[in-house]
This record gives C-alpha cells, structure tokens and sequence, in this order.
C-alpha cells in the first residue's frame, strides 16, 4: 500500500477547531475505502514550536522549504490571525505551487484571505466568513463568492470559520478517503448527531474489517 501524505500547515494562532475533524478522521480511518493510506503531517515556516489560539504547543515535522507539492496529497492551511498580514505569505506561494501543480489545497477562515490574495480564488467559487472579508484582500473574485459554508472548484477548497464538519466533508471527498454515502454518513453522524448515520459506518467498518 502507498501510503498518502496529507500536509496541514501550523502556525501561531492556529485556529484549533476549523481543522481538528479533518485531520483526526484522516487518522481515524476505520471507516476509510482503505484503512492505513493517509497520513497527516504538519508544516511549519520552520521547524520551530508554534503556539495554537487555544495555547497548544506544536512542532513541525517539515519545514516549508522542503515541502514538495509531488510528496503531497493535499496542503490544508488552517484560520490563524496572522492571514491579513505579511508573515503567512509563503504559505500563499505554497498554495500556488500545489495547485499549479494540480494538487489540491483546503483553506478555512483567515486562510480564505490568502488564497484569494495568492490570487486562487478570482476565477473559482469560494466562500469564507464574508464577502466583504476577502474584498479587503485586494482580490478579483467577487463575482465568484458563493454563501455556503464549504466549497470546492478544481483543486481549491474554501469553508467558513463556523464550519469545520462541512470543511472535513470537502476535504474527505476530495481525496476520495470512502465512498460518497459513508462520507455522507460521517457527516451526518458528526455534524447531525444522526444515530442511523453511526450505524451506516459501523457497518461498513465490520464489513471491511
């Protein structure tokens, strides 16, 4: 089996909760097509501990500088504070030269702000927290903002910082972890509290054991 990289940007103010249900369940993955094919690992601008918004102590795996977009499956780049200044601007770049290279990046809250300043989201449907948030960003997408709480156009995911289960469920169906009615089924568990869900993935689980 080759195992997938799933690379999730980490950087002061990280916002904990837009990202926690995507990068756990990519983990948790009992209930994926093929259990054990993804593994998440978190980049920073270096190697340097970074500090959460909720106070949570991370370390890198990898240094920006030596991600490739070929040893990826997917770049996600969680809300943080520091989106509307200069400091995250490398991540920007990154986010160009994975989708330029056809691999697929998620971006949620204050991350919607660099995607559009990098440029990413002025000819796709997106979302973030407002339409007038990303205007401040200088970009050229307006026309293309959509009032949703998660969207996907080739390759470019976008979600609003109040949603971080819709976020998980682009994130999933893009790279294509289960069949589309388990994702669903995930989604309607997590997000719905749906018991009928829990019993749709349990038994796919048992029958794929």
């Amino acid at each position: 089996m080759t195992i997938k990289t799933v690379h999730m940007a980490v950087y002061d103010t990280l916002a904990d909760w837009e990202v926690g249900a995507a990068t756990a369940h990519i983990a948790n993955n009992g209930w994926h097509r093929e259990p054990g094919t993804f593994q998440v690992v978190t980049v920073g601008l270096s190697t340097d501990p970074i500090t959460t918004a909720g106070r949570l102590r991370v370390t890198p795996d990898l240094a920006l500088a030596d991600l490739d977009p070929a040893d990826s499956a997917m770049l996600i780049l969680p809300g943080a504070d520091l989106w509307e200044g200069d400091a995250l601007a490398p991540f920007e770049e990154a986010a160009r030269r994975f989708v330029a290279a056809g691999v697929p990046v998620a971006g949620i809250c204050g991350a919607t702000f660099g995607l559009a300043r990098a440029g990413l989201l002025d000819d796709r449907a997106h979302t973030s927290n407002a339409s007038e948030y990303l205007a401040y960003s200088g970009y050229s997408g307006g026309a293309h903002y959509v009032d949703a709480p998660a969207v996907t156009d080739r390759d470019v995911i976008t979600a609003d910082s109040m949603s971080p289960f819709e976020f998980a469920r682009e994130v999933f169906t893009r790279l294509e972890v289960s069949e589309p009615r388990i994702i669903e089924a995930w989604y309607q568990l997590f997000a719905h509290r749906d018991p009928a869900a829990y019993a749709v993935l349990a038994e796919y689980e048992a029958a794929h054991a």
